[in-house]
C-alpha cells in the first residue's frame, strides 16, 4: 500500500486551488501529475502545478477592518 508524501499533498492541493480559482476541472491536472514512488512507498508528484496570481489588488481585496 501506497501513501501520499506531503509534497504530493501540497500538489494536490495547489491543484485544487489553482482549479477553484480558474473555476476550470481538476481532473486534467490529476491525470497529468507524473508519479514516483520512494523506498519508503511514499508517491511523489514530479511536475507539481504552478499558481499563478496576478498583481490585481482589487481581484481578491484584503479586508484590514479600516473603512
Amino acid at each position: 500500500m501506497f501513501k501520499l508524501s506531503n509534497e504530493a499533498i501540497g500538489a494536490v492541493m495547489l491543484a485544487l486551488q489553482n482549479s477553484l480559482m480558474d473555476q476550470s476541472d481538476i481532473v486534467p491536472v490529476l491525470r497529468g501529475f507524473d508519479l514516483k514512488i520512494d523506498d519508503k512507498e511514499e508517491l511523489y508528484i514530479m511536475n507539481p502545478p504552478v499558481v499563478k496570481l496576478d498583481n490585481d489588488s482589487d481581484r481578491y481585496p484584503i479586508d484590514n477592518g479600516s473603512e
